[in-house]
């Protein structure tokens, strides 16, 4: 079976419309698929979802816990949950609250006018966040690719990282399950944390009412770090999740999982069927 329970659509900060990526997942063969765009619900307003798609409902949150960001993918969730629809908003008024002061630093290098030219990048219907500045720098000439965009401007260390006030992991989860959906750790790898400081994220995690952690993530993985994780859910008693994290063509990975990936773990699809 070819599932995929992470992607993300123009909503936030991918480059293909939510139905684009349906089409798209459909001729990567995939049976079941979450959109899981960045702190908003916006992919699932207008969804026409073809016979033979399952969709599972889902949302990637931004959290905070020990001075490190992580994302809490949350799947199955109940859209019309008061508190989710809540932790939305709250959320897109952080990513706007950032959004204004990285303009103020980037006006201050003399770079003025950024909030608007990023925000007409973003459109009406997509989360304003980094990408948003990179393009409209690039369209403003101001440099010569997305990526001298970050290298000069916008990445780790440069005058445009600015780090958002994001809620506590214990907030996220909570949020997901008060919308009586499956909390996931999303790529755990990621955060490039050493094996003793991952134990005590996944411990916290735990407590807090997190079920599953992915496995399998389509940022480049070994065969090695699939059986590290895939242990730690066995030892820990987790669900195993996958996704190809889909942003775009030729970034990362293309849709679809093979579900054999999660090995002997129990699937977190398991939950809902």
């Amino acid at each position: 079976m070819i599932v995929d329970f992470h992607t993300h659509t123009l909503m936030s900060d991918g480059a293909l419309s939510p139905a684009d990526l349906i089409e798209r997942a459909v001729a990567q063969g995939v049976q079941t698929l979450s959109i899981t765009d960045h702190d908003t619900l916006g992919a699932y307003r207008e969804l026409d979802v073809p016979a033979g798609l399952e969709i599972i409902p889902g949302v990637e949150f931004s959290c905070a816990w020990s001075g490190v960001t992580v994302h809490i993918v949350g799947l199955n969730i109940d859209l019309e949950n008061g508190a989710l629809q809540a932790a939305v908003q709250e959320q897109e008024e952080a990513r706007i609250q950032r959004a204004q002061l990285i303009a103020e630093r980037l006006a201050k290098r003399g770079i003025a006018g950024m909030l608007a030219a990023a925000q007409a990048e973003a459109g009406e219907r997509r989360v304003l966040g980094r990408p948003d500045f990179a393009r409209a720098l690039l369209a403003r000439g101001e440099v010569t690719s997305i990526q001298q965009a970050f290298t000069r401007y916008l990445g780790a260390g440069k005058i445009g990282d600015v780090k958002s006030q994001w809620p506590e992991l214990a907030t996220v989860v909570e949020w997901i399950v008060a919308a009586g959906g499956v909390a996931v750790l999303a790529h755990p790898l990621h955060y490039k944390l050493t094996g003793a400081k991952l134990r005590r994220l996944l411990a916290v995690f735990i407590e807090a009412g997190g079920r599953a952690m992915e496995v399998a993530n389509g940022r480049q993985w070994t065969r090695q770090e699939l059986d590290h994780l895939r242990g730690l859910c066995l030892e820990l008693g987790l669900q195993a999740s996958i996704g190809s994290d889909f942003h775009a063509e030729n970034r990362w990975t293309e849709l679809g999982c093979d579900s054999s990936l999660v090995g002997d773990c129990v699937p977190v699809w398991q939950s809902w069927q």
